[in-house]
């Protein structure tokens, strides 16, 4: 039986089919003490073992008075359950199933595939991140290609947090995601040959975007140990990054994306911070982000 054949089904034995107060209330009731049941069946087992007999059998009971509970309730909020766990299946994959990256032999259509070579990300390339001391302040500067990028960094705080490094972050994004409109325009890689793709996805609005995910992170990982043996993300942090790149290219990436990037980000922002400075590598077709330190460093 599929699921819809099921939701029809069960509305013929509702006893209560208004969409009243009363008939949205009996079901969601309904569902809760189905649970708690289910619960109890839970706390008889653990106490009585293997001498409760018919737990497998009461398990399924329970969960059916839960299925039909869930199907009355979908139906009196003119919803499909078939739509409902089609949606459901595709949100757990996107949140759970993480590539392994060390396998990757078919790598996702980059963003700037097809645009000309000088717009493009290089697909391997190395940024060097070099610290001085200004005073009593450290400040940062990025180097790739023999050359200067962006402006001198510090960590505009009041206390040293590392946040003057956060450029790796940004190099993660690209690495793993194979998107940053940030690093874009400090490389000078922007799409100018696309007027609408150079003023939507590489323009001041995107660049902010990204740069305010990057700072909202932070302040989730400074919640967090800075995520030092973190593997996973609060799914609330990822569906509000979600969120704030709806409209934009990024869309396509998953929310365990999403997650590798700012992990892998995190991993190789305490190797950064550990040797105030050194050199990350990007490798967009690997998808990879690495670290090593430089014997150059000023401190």
């Amino acid at each position: 039986m599929d699921l819809r054949e099921y939701q029809r089904r069960a509305q013929e034995t509702d006893r209560n089919p208004s969409n009243t107060e009363e008939g949205l209330i009996v079901p969601l009731l309904g569902l809760a003490g189905e649970v708690g049941t289910l619960l109890s069946d839970y706390k008889k087992k653990l106490r009585d073992r293997d001498t409760y007999r018919l737990f497998k059998e009461n398990v399924a009971e329970e969960l059916g008075d839960i299925l039909w509970y869930v199907a009355n309730v979908a139906t009196k909020f003119g919803l499909e359950i078939d739509e409902i766990a089609r949606l459901n299946l595709k949100k757990t994959r996107e949140r759970f199933l993480r590539e392994d990256i060390s396998e990757c032999t078919n790598p996702y259509l980059l963003f700037d595939e097809g645009a000309p070579p000088e717009e493009q990300f290089p697909r391997q390339f190395s940024v060097e991140f070099t610290q001085q001391m200004q005073g009593k302040t450290a400040a940062v500067f990025l180097k790739w290609n023999g050359h200067i990028i962006g402006n001198r960094l510090t960590d505009n705080a009041y206390a040293d947090d590392g946040y003057r490094f956060h450029d790796v972050f940004h190099l993660s994004y690209a690495a793993i995601l194979g998107w940053s409109p940030v690093m874009r325009k400090l490389m000078g890689r922007k799409r100018r040959s696309q007027p609408k793709v150079d003023e939507v996805e590489d323009g001041g609005r995107s660049t902010v975007i990204e740069e305010g995910i990057s700072a909202y992170v932070f302040s989730y990982a400074a919640d967090h140990d800075f995520l030092q043996n973190s593997q996973t993300l609060d799914y609330e942090l990822l569906r509000t990054i979600k969120k704030l790149t709806a409209n934009l290219e990024i869309r396509e990436r998953s929310t365990a994306q999403w997650e590798q990037a700012i992990l892998t980000g995190y991993h190789v922002w305490h190797e950064m911070r550990s040797h105030e400075g050194g050199t990350v590598h990007v490798d967009m077709i690997k998808r990879t982000l690495t670290f090593s330190p430089t014997t150059n460093t000023h401190r």
